[in-house]
């Protein structure tokens, strides 16, 4: 097995093909549009993203580009029927690591996944915050006091979101809706920053009384 693939395809032929045919190297899940596929990436860790450059709502590379403002580093190799020099410069610009133009042999998609994942080296260098350094990629957080502390992936990406900007105030309801699933209560919000508080330190996460949490500076 290879890992974990993310396919975001919105084509209903294409899409169930490419997943069967990858499925028998890779631990494959299918998401129809990039608002799925951001909400499976949230939640979930994956070796290796293929994103088709059109979709609905939110495009293939507007998806990109929020990944990359929320430091998911994760190999993305963009689908587009577009060959044009400048579509391709644009999607490896929003921070994708390759392309592969429609019509595409499955031979080639899969030899280009297999050199992203060898060949992508994902840094070392993480998230300072106060005297903690936060690991997105592999959900951890290193403590001053207690070495290196494992996060779950819900509790990885709750931080990434306050880490991505931690000058903003976040509400309960964006909180809600960018880490967890459809039909999670409110509550599952304070639960999760109880669960942060209780692993790290009080002061990660600040309390801004009437309008939500945002990153601290923790001693």
């Amino acid at each position: 097995m290879s890992g974990r693939l993310l396919i975001v395809e919105d084509d209903p032929r294409l899409g169930p093909i490419m997943r069967d045919v990858l499925s028998t190297g890779w631990s494959v899940r299918l998401c129809e549009s990039a608002e799925q596929g951001l909400e499976a990436v949230l939640a979930h860790g994956f070796d290796a993203i293929v994103v088709d450059r059109r979709l609905p709502g939110m495009s293939g590379e507007e998806l990109v580009r929020e990944l990359r403002r929320r430091r998911v580093g994760t190999p993305i190799l963009m689908l587009t029927a577009l060959g044009e020099l400048r579509d391709r410069v644009e999607g490896l610009d929003a921070g994708a690591n390759d392309y592969l133009v429609k019509p595409f042999e499955f031979e080639e998609l899969s030899a280009r996944l297999r050199a992203l994942t060898r060949d992508y080296a994902v840094p070392v260098a993480g998230i300072v915050i106060g005297s903690w350094t936060f690991h997105p990629d592999d959900h951890s957080i290193d403590s001053p006091y207690a070495g290196r502390i494992l996060l779950t992936e819900a509790e990885s990406a709750f931080l990434a979101v306050l880490a991505a900007e931690p000058e903003r105030t976040f509400s309960r309801e964006y909180l809600l809706e960018a880490v967890f699933a459809r039909g999670e209560s409110p509550i599952t919000v304070e639960t999760y920053v109880h669960y942060l508080r209780r692993k790290t330190d009080r002061d990660l996460i600040q309390t801004v009384r009437g309008s939500g949490y945002r990153l601290g500076t923790p001693a």
